[in-house]
């Protein structure tokens, strides 16, 4: 008898490959599971207990985005499962921005040819990033579409649901005098891999080369950092006002995120935490600080306005946490139209 799947497989489309993954990456989801979820992967949506999470009466925080261009340098290298952790990472630490607690996350994959192992491998990044984030692997959808994707290439798309309680939603409260801690990055993280590949055309860069302890592609494939448990767990314990998750636009594009109109973040470009990628960037494409500032993270991924007071406290749990958090300024009343991130 004929395969009744046998022309789809001729069109391009294998879906014996697409139920070969989501029996792979069963296992995977199911790690993620906590309370109120019931990671299932097979049915048409994924559901959530919000009372089961201890979020009864809670506001819902909902965010979506993707990897960007970092996963041409992922296609190119072979290094894909830090993209999964990427993808959860860009929607964790949004919703974190807003004081929330990720629960749920979905992941879209669409490519032209499915390959297993490399999906698979991403997939297990997503979950892994579900991990450290705390929050249930529910669902997500694999797309095959050949003639759209070029061989090898692929996309992704991530979606997070969080709660929060309605007193605790952030920012609120950030004032004058508030201190600025800066929690270091991972590297690049997500963002500003068009330019990173520019300039690695431009200066001819050897990926394999070494880069201290990794090669020069291990340390530009080094996935973002997930900051959620150790700043839940201070935005819990001590008056958080605001925080900023540094992506798209650099820290001058996002500090203001949290800031009202009357105020303005100043940055102390020396306290900044250190980072050799981020030196190695400015260098190999003759950036200026502030084109730097404007672009990337600079070594910081995550600022948090903090009360004063409570500063050296906040500080001290994060590091007890493995984060590497330090005081890098504070907010001012802003005079006029300055700029509300002014770094010097």
């Amino acid at each position: 008898m004929e395969d009744p799947r046998a022309r789809y497989a001729a069109a391009g489309v294998n879906v014996e490959a697409g139920d070969t993954l989501v029996d792979r990456i069963k296992p995977a989801a199911k790690s993620t599971a906590r309370p109120g979820s019931n990671p299932s992967l097979g049915g048409f949506a994924g559901l959530f207990d919000l009372g089961e999470a201890g979020h009864a009466g809670s506001l819902l925080v909902a965010s979506t985005d993707g990897v960007g261009t970092k996963l041409r340098l992922a296609v190119e290298t072979g290094l894909h499962k830090g993209v999964g952790i990427d993808l959860v990472a860009m929607c964790v630490n949004d919703v974190l921005a807003q004081g929330a607690e990720p629960l749920m996350f979905l992941d879209y994959y669409a490519t032209g040819k499915l390959e297993v192992e490399a999906a698979a491998e991403i997939v297990e990044g997503i979950a892994e990033g579900c991990r450290q984030a705390g929050c249930a692997l529910v669902g997500g959808e694999t797309a095959e579409m050949p003639g759209h994707y070029a061989p090898g290439d692929y996309d992704l798309a991530g979606f997070v649901v969080g709660a929060v309680k309605r007193e605790r939603v952030l920012p609120a409260g950030v004032a004058a005098g508030d201190v600025l801690i800066g929690l270091a990055s991972s590297g690049a993280h997500s963002n500003g891999y068009s330019l990173i590949r520019r300039i690695a055309t431009e200066r001819a860069w050897n990926l394999a080369a070494m880069f201290g302890d990794v090669t020069l592609a291990e340390a530009l494939m080094a996935p973002t950092r997930i900051y959620v448990k150790p700043v839940l767990a201070a935005a819990a314990a001590h008056p958080v006002h605001g925080i900023a998750h540094i992506t798209g636009g650099g820290l001058t594009g996002n500090v203001p995120r949290m800031l009202p109109e009357t105020l303005t973040a100043k940055i102390d470009r020396a306290a900044l935490p250190a980072s050799p990628l981020m030196d190695f960037l400015a260098a190999e494409g003759k950036m200026s600080p502030a084109e730097m500032e404007a672009t990337f993270n600079c070594g910081t991924g995550l600022v948090m306005a903090v009360a004063a007071e409570a500063a050296d406290a906040v500080i001290a749990d994060l590091t007890a946490a493995g984060e590497t958090a330090v005081a890098i300024g504070h907010v001012a009343a802003r005079e006029g139209d300055e700029a509300q991130c002014l770094i010097s």
